[in-house]
């Protein structure tokens, strides 16, 4: 078992040449033999440097010297001693060496540990800048991806050429990787994710089981629903503030399938994600399923569905009323993104099972259908121009400052007690 080997392997054989090389750099409590890992302590490299070359020097012809000299390279990795890893690497350290119980390298442990200087110098040396590790298959860009503090190692693997669309063996790129690892509370990856597209990461990557750029902001929208309420306001803001990179930059929110489509859940619940929503539409998503068109899934028939199915008895009700606001608001969103509205065929609706609210929905359905079936106004098509002019979101601001009558800004507007970003 090469694991337990190579344990025993430090701890009989060439670890009592760690510690001397160690504790020449301050590093080591000869009394307890133990690492000083805290990240106030960082030792002056600089005056020991004689006294390492001199044990280096000493020990050369010594049983287990390469592998004494390369495990010790990852201790000094770790606290990003250069000048120390350099005296290491031309005595012989192998820059690949991989840590018998991680099987990082020191690439690994320096991106981990947030060391750019060290990470380049590594890269200098012959570190090989796309490797994985045995365990994870995680390469240094992955590792650099999933925290925000390793900002500066991701940027400077980036400036060095790593291959930052490479996969590993689940397919996970660079950027699924930043995304998965998000919990928009804690975890913000927000400019490693904006690092990673501007350099060229594809927004169409998928895992092997299918997972998408949106899969990740699927599962965190879905971790509102029941949770704090300060809490969801941080995970709406993050997924708000991805979703528009993700978009800039190519990305298809209404892609099938359904459940892998970021337009599909939040018109499901356009109650609960109205501002996303609002966003999507308002910067071009398609309200149809993208690559099937309605026949697939479509937005009306889905808000119509939820308005049938959700409206609550009461005719005084609050909740219904904030649900047929926003249902009617996103009817409308949707019929001014295109010249023409598009419906699946023979698309019915049965409003039997709502009490009080049946003569409303029956008219939004019968002036959606009417709407289907004429000509496009000049009204309607000017609206749809112009909204279309002024992406990308947000709309509404660049509206408010035309040269236009009120009532037409209105008419453009479509909803005015939404703006920019106040309600997500």
């Amino acid at each position: 078992m090469p694991f337990l080997h190579g344990f025993r392997r430090i701890i009989f054989e060439y670890q009592p040449l760690v510690d001397e090389i160690l504790q020449c750099l301050g590093l080591q409590d000869p009394e307890r033999q133990e690492m000083l890992e805290s990240p106030s302590y960082m030792p002056n490299d600089e005056r020991q440097l004689p006294l390492l070359k001199e044990l280096l020097e000493r020990e050369t012809q010594s049983p287990f010297y390469q592998e004494g000299v390369s495990y010790a390279l990852l201790k000094v990795a770790e606290l990003g001693l250069a000048r120390a890893a350099e005296t290491l690497l031309s005595s012989g350290a192998d820059v690949i060496f991989e840590d018998p119980v991680t099987y990082y390298t020191a690439l690994h442990i320096a991106v981990l540990r947030n060391q750019p200087d060290m990470v380049e110098l590594l890269v200098q040396h012959g570190a090989d800048i796309n490797r994985r590790d045995r365990i994870h298959e995680s390469s240094p860009l992955d590792l650099a991806s999933e925290e925000p503090e390793r900002l500066p190692c991701l940027q400077r693997l980036l400036e060095l050429g790593a291959d930052i669309n490479a996969a590993d063996k689940h397919g996970k790129t660079a950027l699924l990787h930043a995304l998965a690892s998000s919990d928009g509370v804690q975890i913000h990856n927000t400019e490693n994710i904006r690092l990673l597209l501007e350099g060229g990461a594809d927004v169409k990557a998928t895992t092997k089981d299918g997972d998408t750029v949106f899969t990740f902001v699927i599962f965190l929208l879905g971790e509102t629903v029941s949770g704090d309420e300060e809490e969801a306001k941080m995970i709406n803001h993050f997924c708000f503030q991805v979703t528009r990179l993700l978009m800039a930059h190519g990305a298809d929110p209404s892609e099938c399938p359904s459940y892998e489509s970021l337009t599909h859940l939040c018109l499901k619940s356009f109650r609960l994600h109205f501002p996303l929503l609002r966003f999507l539409l308002e910067s071009g998503a398609s309200y149809n399923c993208s690559l099937h068109g309605p026949s697939c899934w479509s937005g009306f028939e889905i808000i119509f569905e939820g308005l049938c199915s959700h409206v609550s008895e009461s005719e005084d009700d609050s909740f219904s009323i904030d649900l047929l606001q926003k249902a009617e608001m996103v009817l409308e969103l949707m019929a001014a993104s295109a010249p023409t509205v598009k419906l699946p065929s023979n698309f019915e609706i049965n409003p039997s099972s709502c009490r009080f609210h049946r003569e409303k929905i029956k008219a939004l359905f019968s002036s959606l259908k009417q709407l289907e079936h004429s000509p496009p106004s000049l009204k309607h098509l000017c609206r749809v121009y112009l909204r279309k002019l002024l992406r990308p979101w947000p709309v509404d601001v660049k509206i408010k400052v035309l040269p236009l009558p009120d009532r037409l800004k209105r008419y453009l507007l479509i909803d005015q007690s939404s703006s920019s970003e106040e309600s997500i």
